[in-house]
């Protein structure tokens, strides 16, 4: 244990060895690699932006307006205290959840 400290410590105790006049300055190549990465989210939003277009504004197959009511959903208005068919297999919802 004794060891792995006294290593722990010369390690950090040693002065920074890449210090010269051009440590820390960055290069052309990374100033080309950040255009290129902007270029590609440019293509990538404006093409997402285009596919986004083409979606229906709602994925029902019919407008909510054009359904007539079903037999269930007269019962279950007509009965107030009553729950639906679809009520009594579905589980209770959990709060959170």
């Amino acid at each position: 244990m004794r060891d792995l400290f006294t290593t722990a410590v010369s390690v950090l105790a040693d002065p920074p060895k890449n210090t010269g006049p051009d440590f820390g300055k960055a290069s052309p190549f990374g100033l080309l690699i950040v255009v290129i990465l902007l270029i590609c989210v440019f293509v990538l939003v404006w093409s997402m932006n285009k596919h986004l277009k083409k979606l229906p504004q709602s994925f029902d197959e019919q407008p909510a307006q054009d359904v007539e009511p079903t037999d269930a959903a007269v019962t279950a208005t007509t009965d107030e205290g009553a729950a639906s068919e679809g009520d009594a297999q579905r589980p209770p919802h959990e709060p959170g959840g």
